[in-house]
């Protein structure tokens, strides 16, 4: 059985980037594949101090937070997709510490020849800037970045529930979801 995690970078309980990410997931749920959902809201991780100790030990990070299930749930999926609020036009920093972190594994390279999606739901741009830094993070992490329908989710959204009244986004992050399953099935 494949399994599919999910990371919802967003500070807000249920915001519109995860809840496009849950969307996502539905079609895995569906097929009866183990899905896990991080939350960013609910864990505490810190940034990357830089200060090589992993390279030392390793892979072995020194700062002891959640990042270790994170790496746990990095060895443990057979797919990945992200999603994150546009802030500044890029990732939210809460994010940005989970994917640098993830150095701390750049010798076993769990991620390697597994399939990812990113979601990126903004009030006006970034959304094109924040996917690119996503997949760019999965690209330089072995991942095979997967498309939805034309490339990663974007949405536009300001208010607390708004992707849910996007029929369409709603359906792209369904499609996103349903091209990883489909590869998964074709590669396993």
């Amino acid at each position: 059985m494949s399994k599919i995690l999910g990371i919802s970078g967003t500070q807000r309980i249920n915001g519109n980037s995860e809840l496009l990410l849950k969307h996502s997931l539905i079609p895995f749920e569906e097929k009866g594949f183990e899905t896990k959902h991080i939350k960013l809201s609910e864990v505490t991780v810190n940034p990357c101090k830089g200060c090589e100790a992993c390279s030392n030990n390793g892979g072995v990070c020194v700062i002891d937070d959640d990042m270790k299930n994170i790496y746990e749930a990095f060895r443990w999926c057979d797919g990945i997709i992200i999603s994150s609020p546009v802030y500044s036009r890029n990732i939210c920093s809460q994010l940005l510490a989970v994917l640098d972190r993830h150095y701390a594994l750049k010798d076993e390279r769990p991620l390697e020849g597994k399939l990812g999606g990113a979601i990126a739901v903004g009030r006006g741009a970034g959304q094109a800037i924040t996917i690119n830094a996503i997949y760019n993070w999965m690209l330089s992490s072995g991942v095979i970045c997967v498309p939805g329908e034309l490339n990663g989710v974007t949405a536009t959204a300001s208010e607390p529930n708004d992707v849910l009244k996007q029929k369409q986004t709603l359906n792209q992050a369904r499609i996103l979801g349903e091209n990883i399953l489909n590869l998964i099935n074709k590669l396993g």
